[in-house]
């Protein structure tokens, strides 16, 4: 097996280019290209729902698409969709922290 060369993941890195050019005005994600999936472009939004929700929005992905867990034993919420651009699976992720009450206590906190 030989290794991927870098024109191997010219698919992701070319809408990254798009979607710079063409949503500059969008908040700023963590971006991820990987080997593993070189054809998938990672954006991740790891302050709250908003930035996800703009881009969400921006593209016109339907709020159905998107499916929703926690994390972390329930104190973050995870928001995610994966649709298809410029020929890229762009993936978009977004993290939140789960408010808490000062009267209840995570699963993860009942657990200990």
């Amino acid at each position: 097996m030989s290794a991927l060369l870098l024109r191997g993941l010219d698919v992701p890195l070319r809408a990254l280019r798009l979607l710079a050019v063409d949503y500059p005005h969008l908040p700023a994600p963590a971006v991820a290209v990987s080997t593993v999936y070189p054809d998938r472009l990672e954006l991740s939004f790891h302050d709250g729902l908003g930035a996800f929700e703009a881009w969400r929005e921006e593209l016109m992905i339907d709020p159905g698409r998107v499916s929703r867990g926690v994390h972390a034993g329930g104190r973050t919420q995870v928001l995610q969709t994966e649709v298809e651009y410029a020929g890229a699976r762009l993936l978009l992720v977004g993290y939140a922290k789960v408010a808490v009450s000062a009267g209840e206590r995570s699963r993860a906190e009942v657990a200990s």
